[in-house]
């Protein structure tokens, strides 16, 4: 059996994201070590009761998800030899932008056999089009780049993701490369729920960090449309504000509740009672790596609207279990949303339509088998 170290850049998600994979690493008889940063304290009790219950070692690293400080990097990058050397892990497995760019060179240096990086999205740096982002951009584009070139493995959440890294040519030759479904999603704890009557009108539903990348704005307008044609709808935003140069301020979604376009309860320890009283789900995002939420909406059995891009895409056959429009077009996701307020039928049978998806081809227990596999060297 392997001692095996997954990093991370969310303290906070850890469990809920990574849970499967962590309880089939464990129930393989792995050792199992999880270094992320430290979650808020209201998620930390949460957190670190559902590690030590599956008998999962925790590491909190001093990781800043947005900063750019030269030292906190290096502080970063040391901080993982030494987890690395002192805890002798056979394979390391990094997701989200920073680990993958410090974890995975940190385990070269101290000598892991195996160094697969998972790729969850490309990011603010890759969507933002301004001056800034194209810096961030290309800063980001030397970083894979030189992880890729130290890695045994890197694996992708979606085909575009991949396609892009193969266009801006940051994968080197001979190195493996594994395309997944999606990022999983585990069927039993989202278990299927009948949609509820919607005697006053259908809620939509948005899960999520609150960033401008995923298409908030737009749904905003959207709401706007559908109140001034007078449609009765409820539209729940429901999670954390984000120091992603992307997020959202608090006065702006403050003023969208004041106008009665939607209602905005923040962050939820378990999104799974949302799922289960709305009628459809909704997320106009830029771009995806998987989008987490979605799966567990279409598990629960919720028709999906969401974007005509990389991610999003792969989560909608297009009128079989939900709507696919185009990202940044206020009215399209309008007139998405008025085709399922206005037809109830619709909304079951496409809620019907994304259960049968989520368990064809999103089932966790697939894909983190293939996780495991590419991991530990045994995928080709």
């Amino acid at each position: 059996m392997a001692r095996v170290a997954v990093v991370g850049g969310f303290g906070d998600v850890v469990a809920k994201v990574r849970g499967s994979l962590l309880r089939a690493l464990r129930a393989e008889g792995h050792d199992v070590l999880v270094s992320v940063p430290a979650p808020s304290p209201e998620a930390r009790p949460a957190v670190e009761e559902a590690l030590r219950s599956w008998g999962v070692e925790i590491d909190l690293a001093p990781l800043d998800r947005s900063g750019l400080d030269p030292l906190r990097e290096l502080a970063l990058g040391r901080h993982y030899r030494t987890l690395f050397r002192r805890w002798r892990p056979d394979a390391v497995l990094a997701y989200n932008p920073k680990p993958i760019f410090q974890a995975i060179p940190a385990a070269h240096s101290a000598g892991v056999p195996r160094r697969a990086a998972l790729v969850t999205g490309l990011g603010f740096a890759f969507l933002d089009r301004s001056w800034r982002g194209r810096i961030l951009s290309r800063v980001a584009c030397r970083w894979y780049a030189r992880s890729a070139r130290l890695a045994d493995c890197f694996l992708f959440q979606n085909p575009d993701d991949h396609a892009e890294f193969r266009r801006r040519g940051l994968l080197p030759e001979g190195l493996r490369v594994v395309e997944l479904p999606g990022a999983g999603v585990d069927l039993e704890r989202f278990p299927f729920r009948p949609v509820p009557p919607a005697s006053e009108g259908p809620i939509f539903l948005f899960i999520g960090r609150l960033l401008g990348d995923k298409g908030i704005r737009e749904l905003a307008a959207a709401a706007r449309i559908l109140r001034a044609e007078r449609i009765p709808f409820r539209l729940r935003l429901v999670g954390p504000f984000d120091e992603n140069p992307s997020g959202l301020r608090p006065d702006e979604v403050a003023a969208w509740a004041s106008e009665g376009l939607l209602e905005a309860p923040g962050r939820v320890e378990d999104v799974r009672p949302e799922l289960a009283t709305c009628h459809a789900f909704v997320l106009p995002s830029y771009r995806e790596g998987s989008p987490n939420a979605t799966l567990e909406a279409m598990a629960t059995g919720r028709a999906i609207v969401t974007t005509d891009v990389p991610g999003c895409r792969g989560t909608v056959i297009e009128g079989v279990n939900g709507h696919l429009v185009a990202a940044r077009d206020a009215p399209a996701l309008a007139q998405a949303m008025r085709s399922l307020a206005v037809d109830a039928d619709r909304v079951r049978r496409m809620g019907e339509a994304s259960r049968r998806m989520a368990e064809e081809r999103f089932d966790a227990r697939a894909v983190d088998r293939r996780i495991i596999d590419g991991l530990l060297g045994r995928a080709g």
